[in-house]
């Protein structure tokens, strides 16, 4: 059975009939349920019920109104942005807010004794096959947006501070707000309490007029709480890290399906775990919307399905390695931060090319999570280099130098059939990429060379360097570069993959791996600058920089002109 989530219409009907029929008295009753008699009242005496609101995903505006009209609401409601709830979702979802345009419209309804009410709809357009969709599916099965909203006749500040006191007394938590000059109202958002029968998880409290100082009051509470959660979520990355490689190891993903749901206990017998225990850890892989829970089980999502075994893109060799080795090694960040040596050394008492060459099955799962990456490369095949080297009259040569199992060198040949290459490894990773290229038809026009960094080949058309540099300090770097400088014919090009350090601190994946790098292997992440000394100090000299994918970035350099 296919597990399925109301649609928009279905859940815009509900709506409308839950403002059309609730009670203010008795739906704050359900909201906090151990409010007493005299509390309920006071609350009651002072603010009423005013709407409820949904979040909801048309494929275009045509078909809202239709919903709208079918429901009996005014279809010719105008629509305005909403800027608040735009941002809100940019940051869930880590979208650009130009990505996204979500309008509100306020239908009129009618309570139950005629009283004037609205439903508050926000619609964010999601036209078939758009990317969205996953935005749509995250939020439909999230209601982070739906609230009910309660206005207050009359307020004065004793009034507001009275009835912030009592919502915090029972259960609610301060959960942002503002003033809107355009209405000349003030907003309180709260989390309804745990115990809530009200079927919604937020609450708004509208003030008409300008109310600064409560809501001064009101929001430093929501900070104070915002970074202590915050800070509490980020304490517990561990966890999530352990959650992901665990699930991945245990082929939890591979037993799964992303049409249908499955229970936690047919899972748990077809791959040998406790029951109860695989159900919490899948209901904590929910929050990070690897799997959705349904009433029938679990269901795999698209992000989760990144973590089966074999799959093109398949991440879970990263996810074993991230939580495994890596994780062990991480543990001793507070030894390289104090004295400067590598973490990873001094977990396993040997630097990690050493450990992973005396352990085999460490070695080709690093060699495959460094291929888990590969998705960075696609852009390479067509820039301007390798498209020259490929259409010259003699046919060119791309040497891939500490080429791994040659997943980038195997990408540039597929795409250019009159390229040939040479892959520079170690003897172990050399076997894998001639297995590997062999495999795909490609190994007739690749030539093996085992050797290190001391062994880079003359005559090459295009030398590609992909994520090694980061591996080591400056010096061993000038040394890598120099010894590629020397094998280089003056016409030459140099290919440099590596994540790059932003230079104005804006948040970037390369800031992560930079102490991802520290730990491990006792290397870097760099600014483009600093790449440019470097292959200075190496007699190149770098000649542009572009964007890959996974925030990656390819600098592209040639050798420095020398004098007459």
């Amino acid at each position: 059975m296919t597990p399925t989530l109301p649609t928009d219409a279905d859940r815009l009907r509900a709506a409308v009939d839950f403002v059309r029929g609730q009670d203010t008295a008795a739906l704050l009753s359900l909201l906090l349920p151990d409010l007493d008699a005299l509390e309920l009242r006071a609350l009651a005496d002072r603010c009423r019920f005013s709407h409820a609101a949904l979040l909801v995903f048309p494929a275009e505006q045509a078909a809202l109104r239709a919903d709208l009209a079918d429901c009996g609401l005014a279809a010719d409601t105008a629509a305005h942005p909403s800027v608040v709830v735009r941002e809100r979702l940019a940051n869930r979802h880590g979208r650009d807010t130009a990505d996204l345009e979500v309008h509100i419209l306020r239908p009129p309804v009618l309570g139950p004794d005629g009283e004037p009410r609205t439903v508050e709809v926000f619609a964010l357009t999601v036209p078939p096959g758009s990317d969205l969709a996953g935005i749509a599916e995250h939020e439909r099965a999230r209601q982070h947006e739906a609230h009910l909203a309660f206005e207050v006749d009359h307020p004065d500040p004793l009034v507001l501070r009275g009835l912030r006191a009592v919502l915090a007394e029972h259960g609610t938590t301060p959960d942002g707000g503002g003033y809107n000059a355009h209405e000349d109202g003030t907003v309180f958002y709260f989390t309804a309490p745990a115990e809530s029968k009200a079927g919604y998880r937020r609450v708004e409290l509208y003030a008409p007029g300008d109310h600064q100082e409560v809501l001064a009051a009101h929001l430093e509470e929501s900070r104070a709480r915002g970074h202590a959660e915050t800070l509490l979520h980020l304490l517990t990355g561990a966890w999530t890290t352990q959650a992901l490689a665990v699930f991945a190891e245990l082929r939890v993903p591979d037993a799964m399906d992303t049409g249908t749901a499955t229970g936690a206990g047919p899972l748990a017998r077809a791959l040998g775990a406790e029951p109860e225990n695989l159900e919490r850890l899948l209901r904590y892989l929910a929050m990070l919307d690897v799997v959705t829970e349904h009433p029938e089980g679990f269901r795999l999502t698209e992000r989760g399905a990144l973590l089966r075994a074999g799959v093109p893109g398949s991440l879970r060799p990263l996810a074993l390695m991230y939580g495994g080795a890596f994780y062990q090694s991480f543990a001793s960040l507070d030894h390289t931060v104090r004295t400067g040596e590598v973490g990873f050394e001094h977990r396993f008492g040997e630097n990690h090319f050493d450990h992973f060459a005396r352990h085999p099955e460490l070695a080709e799962l690093f060699d495959q999570s460094m291929a888990a990456s590969s998705r960075m490369f696609e852009p390479l095949a067509a820039h301007p280099v390798v498209l020259d080297a490929a259409r010259a009259a003699t046919p060119g040569t791309v040497v891939d130098v500490a080429g791994g199992n040659g997943q980038l060198l195997g990408r540039l040949l597929a795409a250019h059939p009159r390229l040939h290459g040479v892959l520079l490894e170690r003897p172990h990773a050399v076997e894998a990429a001639r297995r590997s290229l062999d495999a795909t038809g490609l190994g007739g026009r690749c030539r093996y060379l085992p050797g290190d960094f001391a062994d880079v080949p003359q005559g090459g058309d295009v030398y590609v360097l992909s994520r090694v540099l980061h591996d080591w300090d400056d010096e061993r770097c000038r040394e890598i570069l120099r010894g590629i400088a020397r094998a280089m014919p003056a016409t030459a090009d140099l290919l440099i993959v590596e994540r790059v350090l932003p230079n104005d601190g804006s948040p970037s994946l390369a800031t992560a791996w930079d102490l991802h790098m520290m730990c491990n292997v006792g290397g870097r992440e760099r600014r483009a600058d600093h790449y440019a000394r470097l292959l200075a100090d190496a007699g190149l000299v770098l000649v542009d920089s572009s964007p890959l994918p996974l925030e990656a970035r390819v600098l592209h350099a040639r050798k420095a002109a020398t004098g007459s």
